[in-house]
């Protein structure tokens, strides 16, 4: 199993749109933070589709490392 590259150790945070479709990074090589652009292509590593169910502020994980993703859940702090 590879490890993500860490974009950033701390999270970013999004106004996200109810109704509307994110694709968080999860390898870590996009150049848009926290969401994908493809570069992960070739390797393991898969986007995360998420949807919001309310226009809202949300912690995106930038670290990649997170077990609630594509949230940040504080495991940056450890690393």
């Amino acid at each position: 199993m590879s490890i993500p590259n860490i974009a950033q150790k701390a999270p970013i945070p999004i106004m996200v749109e109810a109704g509307k479709d994110y694709w968080w990074c999860a390898c870590g090589r996009s150049k848009n933070q926290p969401f994908c652009d493809g570069s992960h292509k070739g390797s393991e590593f898969s986007p995360v589709k998420w949807t919001a169910d309310v226009s809202a502020r949300k912690f995106f994980c930038a670290c990649k490392h997170t077990n609630g993703q594509p949230f940040c859940d504080g495991t940056h702090k450890t690393l």
